[in-house]
């Protein structure tokens, strides 16, 4: 149901060809629109985007983000940007966010997440020096070091930040 949400605003955001102005009309052999006139095709949008699961031992960095009202916790996560890596994409995320370096990246999984017209790459990384959390406040309302025994249930289950905090939780992170 969700993708096909992501789909209806693809297809209703793209009736007029970005390069021509003419009316686009859906293509008939793939997901996407095409132009009639100049033959732009239009594909639907996804953003790259991380997910990381920061350890220290027995302890896994949780956060909840600043101004939103889901109570959830969640884990360091942005958007790629032009140019850079995934790999370089989680550094930069969690200097931004909390003020950690970050090394031993390793690849779990990915999962669409058509809310955001995203595809949420998780990656599961050791501290890199100081544990010392220096929060950007207008992105997260909380960071916070939580050991494996006491990791709160309050993740949404249909998520891969959950999937990535429980498996931290059972001991089965990759190595």
């Amino acid at each position: 149901g969700v993708t096909g949400m992501q789909l209806h605003r693809f297809y209703r955001s793209r009736t007029y060809c970005g390069r021509c102005g003419h009316r686009m009309e859906k293509k008939q052999d793939e997901r996407a629109m095409l132009c009639p006139v100049c033959h732009n095709v239009e594909y639907p949008k996804i953003s790259p985007g991380i997910i990381v699961a920061v350890t220290n031992g027995e302890r896994i960095l949780l956060t909840k983000y600043a101004h939103r009202t889901n109570p959830h916790y969640a884990l360091i996560a942005g958007f790629n940007e032009i140019g850079e890596t995934l790999e370089e994409t989680v550094h930069r995320e969690v200097m931004e966010e909390v003020g950690l370096r970050v090394k031993n990246l390793h690849y779990y999984k990915n999962q669409p997440w058509s809310f955001s017209d995203s595809l949420l790459v998780g990656f599961f990384a050791e501290l890199d020096g100081s544990p010392d959390i220096h929060r950007d406040a207008s992105e997260l309302a909380t960071a916070e070091w939580c050991l494996r025994s006491d990791i709160p249930d309050n993740t949404l289950d249909i998520s891969l930040t959950h999937e990535m905090i429980h498996l931290f939780q059972k001991g089965g992170e990759p190595r």
